[in-house]
């Protein structure tokens, strides 16, 4: 959690193979779980957004088995992830799919 601007845009770029565009934010999260740092690019510039827990533990993201170092988020389940909800471990319902217009 030392990097700054430059060494999280270096990561992205040659441990991630990813560019910083404008529709990206890159999430590094610590071995501790306490911490969180959001890296993106705005026009005009990086921007670094930081968080850190007074108590308590960001969520373990569980990556695809095709791609362990990169997990893709929406922006709900990066909200998710910011305010402390596990959205992983929420039901599932079965929900009903039905043909055509309800009589």
């Amino acid at each position: 959690m030392r990097k700054q601007f430059d060494g999280l845009a270096a990561l992205v770029k040659n441990k991630m193979a990813g560019q910083l565009h404008h529709d990206q934010l890159f999430v590094f999260i610590n071995q501790k779980r306490t911490q969180l740092k959001a890296l993106y690019y705005s026009p005009g510039g990086l921007c670094l957004w930081a968080k850190r827990l007074e108590q308590g533990q960001f969520q373990l993201l569980k990556p695809r088995p095709d791609s362990p170092e990169k997990i893709q988020l929406s922006w709900p389940n990066l909200q998710c992830l910011i305010d402390g909800i596990d959205w992983q471990k929420a039901p599932s319902f079965k929900r009903f799919k039905g043909h055509g217009m309800l009589k």
